[in-house]
């Protein structure tokens, strides 16, 4: 089987490094870098047989086809590639976003070219192919789309190999996918980046809040530190989703702010002690990744 990965960072460099591990020589795994050095470094760490910037030596003869830029990248990326495919091979990727990719897809795949829109929901705040990880996608929620078009066999092909990083796959429409994402992904990461920004309006006492800075601090900010590109694209295509959830975060915090110029000890209260509750029982059954 080949594999070609495009974009050999943290998500793809995780991919084929976990396959190469599972699958040895029974898979050969190419990948389409920018630089030299990312070539190099690529083929040093085992997460791919082959690298190269041209495109056509990547993606020929590949059977699967693994995407992995930032989300606005991936609809031109598909264009480019298109030429040099083969018959019945797989596209898949690895987006936060899905509906804009798949109504962009759908406009330019030939019949014998199939798309299985997918989301691995994890990742760390730091981006490269030195930070892959083999046992990334071990245990974490995979999600695949239902309905992008690709018949049962074709998907049920891809599954053989993606099942291999022992992730926990489900299917979900993809409209309610963008949702549940914008709400447990897109705006916590917004609301990180606020929390730093913040800082920014503490005019003199900046340095003295940098001296007390603690755990608290930086594990609420840590996705902060994730990839700018990435998340810019995703507030691009997932705008609808986002701007409405934080409208409602916004809502809900006028809701504090005025309880706590009222005084209102009751409602101050009442609003952690639900929140607490409230992520008591999710602990009880999902297992955070500590990264």
């Amino acid at each position: 089987m080949k594999l070609a990965i495009i974009g050999v960072g943290l998500i793809g460099g995780s991919l084929g490094l976990c396959l190469k591990d599972k699958l040895g020589d029974k898979i050969f795994i190419t990948g389409l870098c920018r630089s030299e050095k990312s070539m190099k470094r690529a083929v040093e760490l085992g997460a791919v047989d082959f690298a190269s910037s041209n495109i056509k030596k990547v993606v020929e003869d590949a059977d699967i086809i693994f995407l992995s830029p930032p989300v606005l990248q991936i609809v031109p990326m598909v264009k480019k590639i298109l030429p040099f495919l083969k018959s019945g091979a797989i596209i898949t990727d690895a987006g936060s976003t899905k509906q804009f990719i798949w109504q962009e897809l759908k406009k330019i795949l030939p019949p014998d070219i199939f798309y299985v829109a997918g989301h691995p929901m994890t990742g760390k705040e730091k981006s490269g192919v030195e930070v892959a990880d083999k046992n990334l996608f071990k245990g974490k929620a995979y999600v695949i789309a239902e309905n992008t078009g690709a018949p049962p066999e074709i998907k049920e092909k891809l599954m053989n190999v993606l099942r291999l990083t022992e992730a926990n796959f489900l299917e979900i429409d993809i409209a309610k996918h963008d949702r549940c994402a914008s709400i447990i992904s897109h705006v916590p990461h917004l609301t990180a980046a606020a929390l730093v920004t913040l800082l920014n309006h503490a005019g003199d006492d900046l340095d003295s809040c940098l001296k007390l800075v603690g755990g608290g601090f930086k594990d609420t900010t840590r996705i902060a530190s994730s990839n700018a590109d990435m998340w810019a694209d995703i507030c691009m295509t997932n705008d609808y989703a986002i701007a409405n959830h934080l409208r409602d975060l916004q809502n809900i915090l006028e809701g504090v702010i005025i309880a706590i110029e009222n005084h209102d000890r009751q409602t101050v209260y009442d609003y952690f002690a639900k929140s607490k509750e409230r992520r008591d029982k999710i602990l009880e059954t999902i297992t955070f990744d500590p990264n």
